[in-house]
């Protein structure tokens, strides 16, 4: 079983959440029924599963319900296990085939709040949109995210005492154990191939085998596809969803990494395909990293959001849509290839799952910010990311430091190296990026 963080988030909600049921989103195949199920057997005498997929009855029956009597009565009639008060979770899993439950929801934790209720889905960033009204007070929510770098440590049994060491160097500001170093340098490689989907991570754990490593991968990715098709709402917007997801990897191989829209089609401009863009990102799929004007606090306020990066959500993905020659150069640790792009791409999946909105920064006179975040305290913390050994040259980050009118105090550079700090520049281990936490 792989150890997922967001246990921890439900655990909190069984506990507190007094007439509230939990909504827990993601992309697909990032692990959500699989934890919820887990969360039910170890807390729960009874768990009753509706899938509105496999059950198309229970669908029907659950969309036909006019009131909370007859929701439940619905759900009793399908229920593969007692209902009884006080110790059973009900898990109603593909609520994106059945959106109408997240509205009557508010109903049946209304009346029957003896039970604890938990809904899933894919693509509700999608789907959801066209539902009347989310009951706001009533529901809870979770984004699951694939399995982030420390989550990948522990499936390969790295022990959680480990990463209290790179916190504490950080902190401290000296170098992390040498060993340490040295065991989560290969498993940050490592991870550059594998990602962080949970089959795709558990396969790899238990076989060690590339080959079929990319076989759980590349089903992924068809899925994806699959969807795609599926849920958007026309022949031509699938097409060009399907065009720019595609056009991912090759888009973040170029120099700056921005993805140019007219890379859609000829004389493409942002406003006419907004929409599909959104689709990619609503979904789960993508994510955006938006230039900002100035990188000031608050940084949303200086947001142009038709210049952006689009990165995939998992890592794993975008390297098993690189080739295989790429997988084989991470294999072999060559210090010729430029890996700018894949580093950017973990570093800003790490970076959204711990919280963080996502920009960067560039300007003729100062030059370009990988990533730009805000602090809670309201002051921007500029990100570098560096995969060669050249790591100690950023004019950039240096030049916008010395901007008064920015008011950053300190910056980071994640490397191939280990903690030092240089007057206001921490250097850190580029896999301490899952240190960093909104």
């Amino acid at each position: 079983m792989l150890r997922r963080k967001a246990m921890s988030q439900l655990l909190f909600w069984k506990e507190h959440h007094a007439k509230r049921a939990m909504l827990v989103d993601g992309a697909r195949q990032v692990g959500k029924t699989h934890l919820v199920r887990e969360f039910g057997r170890a807390n729960y005498q009874h768990v009753v599963e509706l899938n509105f997929i496999d059950n198309e009855d229970a669908r029907d029956a659950v969309n036909a319900a006019h009131n909370a009597r007859d929701l439940f009565l619905a759900i009793s009639a399908y229920a593969d296990d007692e209902l009884v008060k006080g110790e059973t979770l009900v898990f109603l899993d593909e609520i994106q085939q059945c959106k109408e439950v997240a509205t009557k929801i508010k109903f049946l934790v209304d009346q029957f709040d003896d039970y604890d209720f938990v809904l899933s889905g894919s693509l509700l960033g999608v789907e959801l949109k066209s539902v009347r009204s989310v009951p706001v007070g009533y529901l809870d929510s979770i984004t699951m995210y694939p399995l982030d770098f420390e989550e990948y440590c522990w499936a390969n049994g790295v022990p959680s005492n480990v990463f209290a060491e790179v916190h504490e160097a950080i902190e401290e500001k000296r170098e992390i154990n040498d060993a340490v170093h040295r065991r989560l340098t290969a498993l940050f490689h490592e991870y550059l191939i594998v990602g962080g989907m949970p089959a795709a991570v558990a396969n790899f754990v238990n076989e060690h085998n590339v080959q079929s490593l990319r076989v759980y991968q590349q089903n992924i990715i068809s899925r994806y596809r699959e969807d795609i098709s599926q849920y958007t709402e026309s022949i031509r917007q699938s097409r060009i969803v399907r065009r720019i997801y595609d056009l991912i990897p090759s888009e973040l191989n170029q120099q700056n990494k921005r993805f140019k829209v007219t890379s859609v089609g000829s004389g493409a401009r942002y406003v006419r395909y907004q929409e599909e863009f959104l689709w990619l990102v609503d979904a789960g799929v993508a994510l955006p990293v938006y230039n900002v004007d100035e990188p000031r606090y608050p940084l949303m306020l200086a947001e142009r959001s038709n210049l952006f990066k689009l990165f995939l959500s998992d890592i794993g993905l975008l390297t098993c849509m690189c080739g295989m020659d790429v997988v084989r150069d991470l294999i072999n640790d060559r210090t010729d290839i430029n890996y700018g792009s894949l580093y950017e791409n973990v570093v800003a999946q790490e970076l959204k799952a711990h919280g963080f909105d996502l920009y960067y920064f560039k300007n003729n006179m100062i030059g370009e910010l990988d990533f730009v975040v805000e602090h809670p305290r309201g002051t921007v913390m500029p990100i570098e990311v560096k995969s060669g050994k050249t790591y100690t040259r950023h004019s950039a980050l240096n030049k916008a430091l010395a901007t008064e009118n920015y008011g950053m105090k300190r910056g980071i550079v994640l490397a191939e190296s280990n903690v030092k700090t240089v007057g206001q520049v921490d250097y850190l281990p580029v896999y301490a990026v899952s240190a960093l936490n909104r």
